[in-house]
């Protein structure tokens, strides 16, 4: 085996796309479901695939045009099965119904998306009644199975998921009664607030958050309260709205156990493995790429990305992997976080940093120096902590540090 890429989603198919176009031989697949295409194929609308296929599609189309490519270069599948453990000298062990097994490759690509974030790992108080979806969920239960999860619905968080759902809710017949974000700012892409709430008249609000939740059996209502900038609840300021269903669009959570349990480090922001412009971890040989690393607002970012993971697991095995010294990037005012977290330097090589800002900018630039010299500068009319911003330039000479950061000006 010479790449095992962990996780047969949108990142983990583009991974073993790129390594076969690539020349390289065994190549395989590692999926614990019994399809491929991960959350894709519950997502049914539109809106995937401008940027890598040109066209509009949906998700599962999405999906499987990436899989119908696979296959036709002849990528390896392991369906059905589950990675239990991976060591740092990367020796995979994984079982499924006919054998458990250990097996070493050449390199390794983590892809294994990520999860949503549960009520337990909010706090919010009250009774256990049903009626309570992460939004996620909900998508999966209307979407692949036919079922309609509730008909008075209240949205907490205004990730994009619950957006969608707030939309997807409202065609099926329900009645969307307000999304409620904690932060004063909202957590989807500004399409998909006109086009999921604005659209439909549904309300958004900002600086609100379920204080508690009423029903034993199934879900009555929840009480609404106003927070303040510290995202405390606010005395004097609750309120409560009947309903039946409370769809939680809270965050998700990269799937780094194995990773973590392997020794790869990882980021306390983004919770996803520390790479550096290769997109390798600090195990040799191991390289993340999409949700895994960190979470992407569009599919199509995890398709480039997952390709240059490619790239440079396809070079490790060669042996052509560029092994200078690394320069560590940091960021300064309005930059939450970074992808990559270090460059290896490649005189005139071209890079890459992702980054989120840690709140709504507008009329400023994003400005990356190398120790104190300016080398780009980006003008953008409005930065948002929802929409990943992504920088290209180039590095002339080595230099100690890259310093990225958001001004006005």
């Amino acid at each position: 085996m010479n790449v095992a890429i962990i996780g047969g989603g949108p990142a983990g198919l583009s991974a073993a796309i790129r390594a076969r176009e690539l020349g390289l031989t065994d190549v395989w697949v590692v999926e614990r479901a019994n399809i491929l295409g991960g959350i894709l194929n519950q997502c049914i609308h539109h809106g995937f695939g401008v940027h890598i296929f040109k066209e509009e599609l949906t998700g599962p189309e999405y999906a499987e045009h990436l899989i119908s490519q696979a296959k036709e270069l002849g990528v390896n599948f392991l369906m059905e099965t589950m990675v239990v453990d991976i060591r740092n000298d990367r020796t995979i062990t994984y079982i499924n119904e006919f054998e458990r097994v250990e097996v070493k490759p050449k390199a390794i690509i983590l892809t294994m998306g990520c999860r949503e974030r549960p009520r337990g790992a909010i706090g919010i108080p009250g009774d256990r009644g049903v009626g309570v979806y992460t939004a996620g969920l909900a998508q999966a239960v209307v979407n692949m199975k036919g079922y309609l999860v509730g008909k008075k619905v209240v949205i907490l968080g205004s990730g994009d998921i619950g957006l969608i759902m707030a939309r997807r809710m409202t065609l099926e017949g329900a009645k969307v009664l307000g999304v409620y974000e904690i932060a004063p700012y909202p957590g989807g892409l500004k399409r998909n607030i006109a086009q999921c709430l604005d659209d439909y008249n549904i309300p958004l609000f900002l600086s609100h958050t379920v204080s508690r939740i009423v029903g034993k059996n199934r879900l009555e209502g929840v009480y609404i309260s106003k927070v303040n900038e510290d995202y405390e609840v606010i005395d004097g300021t609750e309120q409560f709205i009947k309903c039946d269903t409370l769809l939680l669009s809270v965050g998700l959570i990269p799937e780094n156990e194995l990773a973590s349990k392997m020794g790869v480090k990882l980021s306390k922001i983004t919770g996803g493995a520390i790479v550096n412009s290769s997109l390798e971890t600090n195990i040799p040989g191991v390289f993340a790429s999409g949700n895994v690393l960190h979470v992407h607002d569009l599919v199509d970012y995890v398709t480039n990305e997952s390709f240059n993971a490619a790239e440079s697991a396809v070079k490790f095995i060669k042996g052509e992997l560029v092994k200078g010294e690394e320069i560590p990037v940091v960021f300064g005012g309005g930059v939450r976080y970074t992808v990559p977290m270090s460059l290896v330097y490649e005189k005139d090589e071209d890079f890459f940093i992702s980054l989120r800002s840690d709140k709504i900018y507008k009329n400023v630039r994003v400005k990356i120096f190398a120790d104190d010299k300016l080398i780009k500068s980006v003008k953008k009319r409005i930065v948002l902590p929802s929409e990943m911003e992504r920088i290209k330039f180039k590095l002339e000479d080595f230099a100690s540090e890259i310093k990225v950061c958001i001004k006005e000006g």
